[in-house]
C-alpha cells in the first residue's frame, strides 16, 4: 500500500514538474523576445521584418522587379521591422527647407520655394521627418503630389518601394546592391576610394550579410 501510494506520489511530482519546466519555457521565451525587441515588448529584429513586411516585399518585389531580399535587408538597417516603423526628425534637413522657403537658398533636391510657400513650421518638419519602414524622408511626398500620411501608414511601404525604384532601380536590377545600399542611406554611390559615407560605417556590409539571411526566407 506505501508502495503503490509513494508511486502516486512520485508521479505527482514527475507531472507538476513537467507543466513547471513547459511554463518556464513559455515565459523564457515571451521574455526574451521582450527583452531583444526593446522596451514594453516593441517587436523588431529579422523576424519582425519577415512577419510584419514579408509579404508586401514579394508581392512590391515582383510588381517592381526588386529582390524582396534586398527589401528586408533595407527594412532591417532603417527600421528594424517595427510596425508602425516610426520616424526619425533630420534637424539639419529642416534647416535646410527652411532656408529654402525662406528664398534664401534656391533648392533643396527638388524641393523649390514654391512648393513649401505655405507650409507651417509643424509642416516643415514633418518634411524633414523620415518616415516607414524605409525611413524614406517627409519631403519625397512632394514628388508624388501625396501627403505625409501616405508615407507613415499602410501605403507608406508602396510608395518607399517605388521611391526606390525610380531613384536606383536600375542598380538594383544589374545586382549591384553595393551602390544600391549606398544611395539610399546617402544619395551617392559607394565611393572609388572604398571609404562609405554612410552614417555607420558598415551599413553597406551589413546590408548585404542580411540579404543572404532573407534570401531563403522570404
Amino acid at each position: 500500500m506505501g508502495s503503490q501510494s509513494n508511486k502516486g506520489l512520485g508521479l505527482f511530482f514527475t507531472v507538476v514538474i513537467v507543466l513547471i519546466c513547459l511554463t518556464l519555457v513559455f515565459f523564457r521565451g515571451y521574455w526574451w523576445r521582450s527583452l531583444a525587441d526593446g522596451p514594453m515588448g516593441e517587436y523588431f529584429g529579422k523576424q519582425a521584418v519577415i512577419d510584419n513586411y514579408g509579404d508586401a516585399f514579394k508581392k512590391l518585389g515582383k510588381e517592381f522587379k526588386i529582390a524582396p531580399e534586398y527589401l528586408a535587408a533595407l527594412c532591417m538597417l532603417e527600421s528594424g521591422g517595427r510596425k508602425p516603423a516610426g520616424s526619425r526628425y533630420e534637424k539639419h534637413v529642416y534647416a535646410r527647407l527652411r532656408l529654402v522657403k525662406m528664398g534664401l537658398k534656391r533648392q533643396y533636391e527638388h524641393v523649390k520655394t514654391t512648393d513649401l510657400e505655405t507650409a507651417e513650421d509643424e509642416a516643415l518638419q514633418n518634411l524633414a521627418t523620415s518616415w516607414g519602414p524605409f525611413q524614406l524622408m517627409g519631403y519625397k511626398c512632394l514628388l508624388y503630389d501625396i501627403k505625409i500620411k501616405d508615407l507613415r501608414e499602410e501605403n507608406g511601404t508602396y510608395w518607399g518601394v517605388k521611391w526606390i525604384d525610380e531613384a536606383y532601380g536600375k542598380f538594383l536590377r544589374k545586382g549591384d546592391y553595393k551602390n544600391a545600399f549606398h544611395i539610399h542611406n546617402t544619395g551617392r554611390t559607394f565611393p572609388a576610394s572604398g571609404i562609405s559615407k554612410t552614417h555607420d560605417p558598415n551599413y553597406v556590409k551589413k546590408g548585404l550579410e542580411l540579404m543572404k539571411y532573407f534570401k531563403n526566407k522570404l
